[in-house]
């Protein structure tokens, strides 16, 4: 058979149009889904975790096959780092919208999921935080926002009233680091002790601030030495305060220490070394479940280490829930188009591995739990679910 130029060039044709229709069908049978969390930095191992559980949900619907009006659809992960840093957080934002993805889970931290959440807004792609709790997130009132954790409303108040009523504590000093999340938190639990303290003798004796990156606290914490807390609250992370405690610790006053979910995990232990001693620690988890759930996370847990080697550290559960949300939203809207599964997010009602999620007007969580931990030979010990 004799070829010409003219048939050589005919059959190039029909093979590059035949590349360009199967990568289209390709593209459409693909979701694309983003993600992103500090996976580089001092707090990159709570970043992957939250990954790590998004994976999790990601594979689970590949393997078992995923289907949202009649058609099969396989889910791409987008997997992103923003260090926990705002400004790359908001380029970070931009290159998923960029890449055109039709949901994204996180970020991780407040401070850098307020300000990639108005690129999300911008382009109507639905976000669902596992773990960011500033009240701000969602007080933007973007239709696009959600979080299916408690905020830092109900975080810092319960801690609050768990020091008071059940710890006992009389004298406070506070700490946060200045992000949005630990002087959020950290605001929240102080007005609650001001305003509710003096029925039970409370009082905070010093308020002081530091930097997510800070390693040497030993001036704040002599002031703080000075004032006779009994207990030190801290607004901040883990990577903070393991240092703290372990200054406390050489200072001589090993006294209780609270936080919120950002030096909840089990790195703290690690992180600490014999800094801090058993029960010393109390903090909370912005979420839980009731014990009908119990069983469903200690499977996922099981199912987690054997996977990845580790134990869950805090978020990774919401993680998987958030993504086999918005999935759901896509299944009932019979596409994955934001603009028609994004009515169906607002209003579902799933049942997770925290058991039923749905949210309010604002996005936030409705009926969000919390869960009281401390430490005991170097592992987390559940104390209490509360409201």
């Amino acid at each position: 058979m004799q070829f010409t130029t003219k048939t050589v060039c005919r059959a190039l044709a029909l093979a590059f149009i035949g590349a360009a229709g199967a990568a289209s069908v390709q593209a459409e049978d693909a979701i694309k889904i983003g993600h992103v969390a500090a996976t580089s930095g001092p707090i990159a191992h709570l970043g992957k975790d939250n990954e790590n559980g998004a994976r999790m949900a990601v594979d689970e619907l590949n393997a078992k096959g995923l289907v949202i009006g009649g058609k099969k659809y396989k889910i791409v992960l987008q997997a992103e780092d923003d260090a926990g840093d705002p400004k790359q957080a908001t380029t970070v934002a931009q290159k998923l919208v960029d890449a055109k993805v039709l949901g994204v889970i996180g970020h991780e931290t407040s401070g850098t999921t307020i300000p990639a959440s108005r690129l999300y807004y911008d382009a109507g792609i639905p976000q669902i935080t596992p773990s960011a709790s500033a009240p701000q997130y969602t007080h933007q009132r973007y239709n696009t926002t959600f979080r299916n954790i408690a905020n830092d409303e109900q975080l810092g108040p319960a801690l609050a009233r768990y020091a008071m009523q059940t710890m006992k504590v009389k004298r406070i000093a506070v700490v946060d680091d200045r992000t949005s999340y630990g002087k959020g938190l950290a605001d929240e639990f102080s007005k609650t002790v001001k305003r509710t303290g003096a029925a039970s003798g409370t009082t905070i004796v010093s308020t002081q601030y530091t930097n997510d990156k800070a390693t040497d606290l030993m001036a704040i914490l002599t002031a703080i030495k000075a004032t006779k807390p009994d207990m030190v609250f801290f607004g901040g992370m883990d990577a903070v305060a393991a240092p703290m405690l372990r200054q406390m610790k050489q200072l001589g006053f090993p006294v209780k220490f609270m936080g919120g979910d950002g030096m909840c995990s089990d790195s703290v232990p690690r992180l600490t070394g014999d800094g801090m001693s058993d029960g010393q620690v109390i903090c909370a988890e912005a979420g839980g479940v009731e014990p009908a759930q119990e069983k469903g996370m200690e499977d996922f847990r099981v199912a987690y280490k054997k996977r990845y080697g580790i134990e869950v550290q805090t978020y990774a559960p919401y993680a998987y829930d958030a993504l086999m949300m918005m999935v759901e939203a896509m299944q009932k809207a019979g596409s994955p188009d934001p603009a028609k599964y994004l009515p169906q997010l607002a209003k579902l009602k799933h049942k997770g591995l925290l058991g039923n999620i749905s949210f309010d007007a604002n996005g936030d969580v409705q009926d969000g739990l919390l869960t009281i931990y401390t430490f005991k030979g170097g592992h987390r010990q559940k104390l209490a679910v509360i409201k």
